[in-house]
């Protein structure tokens, strides 16, 4: 019992002591929580800084002395001094009744300096750096700096360009950094081969990508650079291409290029799986909106039943549907295409299938990259904007619409989730380049009204002051000419997408034995009808002066001198200055593929001018001209062109038509014959063309690819024939005019022609012999000078 009793005692003592130690621990450990959770201190000290103020440094902490704070508020603390970017240290520490904040404050660059560079400028450098005067310096920044300024060397094909850094300390924690460049020796590209292709030869997809192949001209055109990210793109453009011509199944294999360090040359590598060659089977439609009828959607597909498959025409009939059923009140409509191989008859079937899609709206549209270009020059591109129903379709447009315009060297456009499960945020990243232009150049032409050698000197920006705005300023002449003009063009008049510019220009002309000088300016308005289809309305308005050679000069009698020119034109000439004003209409219609390497499509254009609002000049002038261009061969690369031209003008009043508002021929007329040296002629002097009144012409050409020159030199050979009538003539006095060389007799000429597309801009070299033409006609059957396909 005792021990019991013992037992029960200990336990008693124990239960007693639990129910008083126990409760004591509890609020121990309550009173250090709470401390922990929610401490106040009197004051805040900080030290380390430097530059930055320590009250701005308390602001930025949201601790006031006095009040309570726990540990997830030192936790912001810090990180919002972090996220200033001012510091590399931050500790915050309670000691007693003070908060003490030690910080370290990032070095302040001073300076960055660029050493060894000659191929790129100092400019073009500071623009691929992240580090800028009166920023702050921090090593990772600066290896990240050293890779980008290598990076740039290489999209220039400098691949073993040497970066190392220096580091000058100027006190007040402030630093120069200087780039040391060793630049080393340019990378060039040796051959691009191709593996796989059957359908088209290597030379023809050279043509396609971007990359080419070193030449002489490499050091002018930079295309020769091996770049990855060109690379890529090429694949994507090799992609188009055959899928525009039929081959849906082609895929790009594989794409390298592999560097011989002995010569610093890279070969790239194109292997490709090109497939069979599809046509389009049975086209349909098909809606799952009871509201909206397929049936009534049907003329606006722009794919056909037994048409080469093309891609393109499937993308442009998935935006005329989609912009079709949009218009209707179904912004959130979504059209998808719906392919069936046949791969026996090889034909691809295609439904365009139409349903509602899912409800989202646009937030916003963030613009990223964009230093020097306005952001409402890319906002205009998009037909969509904030609120908008969000549409991939119309997306897609505007990059190729922002790609269009030349200012950037890449256009991303992605999407983010937006604040509401319903909205998306638009970004778009744009990486620039530069617009502007500076160039002198000098040529030398063996026909037209300039004639002989001649020199130009001309200043660009298409991106004036980052407003999307084109602006030219050129000044050139040579033996015959004289030429100054001032060009400015702002695609986006009044909001909307209607060009509108003017033109001022001052030229002159040394003929044999007179001279002219015209003063002009042109106002324009140009309007995008369809992707295919533009119109321009101009007003034009010039004076034109004529005067004699100084051996032409009149004589105290009033006679003139010792002057070989017809009677009809010295007529003219003693009837300026002339002004000339006048509106002009032109309608544009173009699907050529490539305007600088034409092998497929149309361009036409018609043009008619009314002269007669003011000034002494008063006529109808009616002008066309048209061009199709049709890949005979894709093997050979052989390109056939056809064209033909139309033009007339009617004089209305009593005055007749002057002299020198006829038409005169030209080597864009017909081949083979001098400038002006075809139709009628003065009746006192057969050397003397007065020009006509109406023109007919057509040409027959077919271009290939020179074999041995490589692709990348830009050289093509044509055949051609040409022939053309120039006739009629309505000046006041008929008895000057030739009358038997006033009738539609035809002009015929045969010819070769050389074709580059040379860094100048495209020349051209014809040797043609008439073999049709009248015994007053001039022949001028060799023509060099710059080539204008359209």
């Amino acid at each position: 019992m005792k021990a019991a009793s013992k037992f029960l005692s200990a336990a008693s003592a124990v239960a007693l002591s639990a129910a008083l130690v126990v409760p004591g621990a509890l609020a121990v450990q309550f009173v250090a929580t709470s401390a922990a959770e929610a401490a106040v201190v009197s004051r805040i000290e900080v030290s380390g800084n430097q530059r930055v103020d320590a009250d701005t440094i308390r602001n930025y902490i949201q601790i006031k002395p006095g009040k309570a704070f726990s540990s997830s508020d030192i936790d912001d603390a810090v990180k919002a001094l972090f996220g200033t970017g001012l510091f590399s240290d931050v500790q915050i520490n309670q000691v007693g009744s003070s908060l003490v904040v030690k910080v370290s404050e990032y070095q302040v660059v001073n300076q960055v300096l660029f050493q060894g560079n000659k191929k790129l400028k100092d400019n073009a450098l500071a623009i691929a750096v992240q580090l800028k005067p009166r920023g702050t310096f921090s090593q990772a920044t600066l290896d990240s700096d050293v890779e980008a300024v290598k990076a740039a060397y290489r999209r220039i094909g400098r691949d073993d360009a040497a970066v190392t850094t220096q580091i000058m300390n100027l006190g007040d924690n402030r630093v120069n950094v200087v780039f040391n460049i060793n630049e080393g020796g340019r990378t060039q590209i040796a051959s691009i081969n191709f593996v796989g292709n059957s359908a088209y030869s290597s030379r023809r997809l050279s043509d396609v990508i971007a990359t080419k192949r070193s030449s002489w001209l490499s050091f002018v055109l930079r295309d020769d650079v091996y770049d990855e990210d060109k690379l890529r793109a090429d694949q994507e453009l090799l992609r188009r291409f055959y899928y525009n011509h039929g081959y849906a199944d082609f895929q790009v294999v594989s794409a390298v290029g592999e560097l011989d360090n002995t010569t610093n040359k890279y070969t790239v590598t194109i292997t490709v799986q090109e497939g069979d060659r599809y046509t389009f089977g049975d086209v349909s439609v098909e809606s799952t909106i009871p509201e909206v009828d397929s049936k009534s959607l049907e003329s606006v597909v722009q794919t056909h039943k037994g048409d080469v498959y093309n891609a393109k025409d499937v993308e442009d009939t998935i935006i005329a549907l989609t912009e079709k059923v949009a218009g209707s009140g179904y912004a959130f409509a979504q059209v998808t295409p719906r392919g069936d191989r046949n791969f026996e008859n090889h034909t691809i079937s295609v439904v365009y299938t139409i349903d509602q899609g899912t409800k989202a709206y646009i937030e916003r549209i963030e613009i990223r990259g964009n230093d020097r270009t306005r952001d409402y020059v890319i906002r205009r591109e998009f037909d969509v904007s904030e609120g908008d129903a969000f549409n991939q379709v119309l997306i897609q447009r505007a990059k190729k619409r922002l790609e269009a315009l030349d200012y950037f060297e890449k256009v991303d456009i992605s999407t983010v989730p937006g604040s509401q499960p319903d909205q998306v945020v638009l970004v778009v990243d744009v990486v620039e380049k530069s617009t502007g232009e500076f160039s002198v150049g000098a040529g030398y032409s063996t026909g037209g009204e300039t004639a002989g050698p001649s020199v130009e000197g001309s200043i660009t920006e298409r991106n004036f002051l980052g407003r999307g705005q084109f602006i030219k300023v050129s000044a050139g002449g040579g033996k015959n000419s004289r030429d100054y003009s001032l060009s400015f063009t702002e695609p986006y008049f009044l909001g909307r997408r209607i060009a509108a510019g003017f033109d001022i220009y001052q030229q002159t002309r040394n003929y044999d034995n007179y001279d002219s000088e015209t003063l002009g300016a042109t106002v324009r308005f140009g309007l995008p009808i369809t992707d295919d289809i533009s119109t321009q309305l101009a007003y034009n308005i010039a004076q034109e002066k004529y005067k004699f050679d100084d051996d032409c000069d009149d004589n105290d009698d009033g006679v003139l001198g010792d002057c070989d020119v017809s009677q009809a034109i010295k007529n003219g000439i003693a009837e300026s200055p002339w002004i000339k004003s006048s509106v002009s209409v032109g309608l544009v219609y173009n699907t050529i593929d490539d305007m600088k390497n034409p092998h497929e499509g149309i361009y036409a254009n018609v043009t008619t001018e009314l002269a007669g609002l003011g000034g002494d000049a008063k006529f109808v002038k009616v002008t066309g001209r048209g061009s199709v261009y049709q890949t005979l061969s894709e093997q050979l690369d052989l390109v056939g062109l056809v064209s033909a031209g139309a033009g007339h003008v009617e004089s209305y009043g009593s005055d007749g038509l002057r002299i020198f508002d006829h038409f005169q021929s030209s080597d864009r007329m017909v081949r083979g014959f001098a400038y002006g040296g075809i139709g009628p002629v003065a009746s006192d002097n057969n050397d003397d063309h007065l020009g006509g009144t109406t023109y007919f012409n057509a040409s027959a050409e077919a271009q290939f690819p020179l074999p041995v020159i490589p692709e990348s030199f830009g050289l093509r050979g044509a055949v051609f024939a040409d022939a053309a009538t120039l006739y009629g003539n309505k000046i006041a006095d008929q008895s000057l005019v030739d009358q038997s060389t006033t009738g539609m007799q035809l002009r015929a000429s045969v010819g070769v022609g050389l074709m580059w597309a040379s860094p100048f801009g495209p020349i051209r070299i014809d040797y043609a012999v008439p073999v049709k033409k009248e015994a007053t006609d001039d022949v001028q059957e060799f023509n060099f000078g710059i080539a204008t396909r359209f």
